[in-house]
């Protein structure tokens, strides 16, 4: 579906501080960019909230904030990415996302235009995702203090039955899988910040999971103990994480690491090491030995998981620690990533 912004560039080109008064031209944005484009009956009713239907069982709820700059790159923008980080939260808590929540922070100059694109790339993301945006707000603050926009969402989603999905699950002898290619979403960032180009163009992996992980726990949800998406810091911090938080060692086979040779090469040039790369549609699973490889073959009949792989298992060894087990044979500690590798990547 194509959207096209319905506001007359002469009238105004740009954000105003008056966008985010409260005033005529608040409700002008409102009328003619937010209502046509998220039309749906919570919205609808233009109260301070929504009001939502009950669910059949637990909730899954989570918030998070999109600082990325540049606001457009290589496979998305911000508005894309907020509405695929968020439904992915939800996801990794074993929830079919439903409702989100969205809130604009402009800043007194972004183009009208730029607004409209960053706005229908949300509507089409939240329909490919399956989620509703149900409830907003708008700010506007001077030239100079925002950026051009940041984005802060919270999702709500309905957890799936019998599932239970948690670090302390995690178990000795627990096979880690891998849905796809890591790091091409900080290199898309990078390569857009810095102005460096490649003979094949890196595009961000930016995309909603619930689809992949909906059928992964269909089959095997009593043997799927943890989840977790490997965004800021990487593979490298969330099987730390992960190992800190289950008190259990991890050991990761090198060699098995997904990573297409355009990224291995960029991470090269640039000096960076893809492991502490961020991911955008990225995660890990912790699963029961017995049903990892039916999971493995679930995961690359599924368009974001073709090349999914078996790429470590827990162990009793050094507990709360990751060791990578080389391509030489020599052995490693995957430490956590110490400090900001790429900032202001999401």
């Amino acid at each position: 579906m194509v959207f096209e912004c319905p506001i007359p560039i002469q009238d105004y080109d740009r954000i105003t501080i008056a966008h985010g008064g409260g005033g005529k031209l608040t409700q002008k944005l409102i009328k003619e960019l937010f209502e046509p484009l998220f039309d749906n009956p919570f919205l609808n009713e233009l109260h301070d909230g929504a009001i939502l239907p009950p669910v059949k069982g637990k909730i899954a709820f989570t918030t998070d904030s999109f600082v990325v700059s540049p606001i457009f790159f290589p496979g998305g923008n911000i508005g894309s990415l907020a509405v695929n980080g968020t439904v992915n939260d939800l996801a990794m808590c074993g929830a079919k996302p439903l409702y989100i929540s969205l809130s604009l922070i402009i800043e007194e100059g972004l183009k009208i235009k730029d607004l409209w694109n960053i706005l229908a790339s949300i509507r089409e993301s939240a329909d490919n995702a399956g989620v509703v945006v149900v409830t907003g707000d708008t700010k506007v603050v001077e030239k100079g203090k925002g950026d051009g926009i940041f984005i802060n969402t919270t999702g709500i989603g309905e957890l799936m039955e019998d599932v239970n999905i948690s670090p302390s699950r995690i178990q000795k002898g627990d096979l880690i899988l891998i849905n796809d290619n890591i790091a091409e979403h900080g290199i898309a960032i990078m390569s857009c910040r810095e102005g460096i180009s490649f003979e094949t163009q890196i595009e961000s992996d930016s995309r909603p999971l619930w689809s992949l992980v909906e059928k992964i726990l269909s089959t095997g949800r009593l043997h799927v103990h943890a989840l977790r998406d490997a965004t800021r810091g990487g593979l490298s911090s969330v099987l730390n994480e992960l190992a800190q938080s289950s008190n259990r060692g991890i050991v990761v086979y090198e060699e098995r690491i997904p990573l297409r040779d355009e990224v291995k090469g960029a991470c090269e040039i640039l000096g960076l090491d893809p492991l502490f790369i961020a991911n955008e549609g990225v995660f890990v699973a912790f699963v029961s030995p017995d049903i990892a490889d039916v999971l493995l073959d679930i995961m690359r009949d599924h368009p974001f998981g073709k090349n999914a792989s078996i790429i470590g298992e827990v162990v009793d060894e050094h507990p709360g620690v990751v060791t990578v087990k080389t391509i030489f044979g020599a052995k490693r500690v995957l430490d956590m990533l110490s400090g900001e590798q790429l900032p202001r990547i999401c």
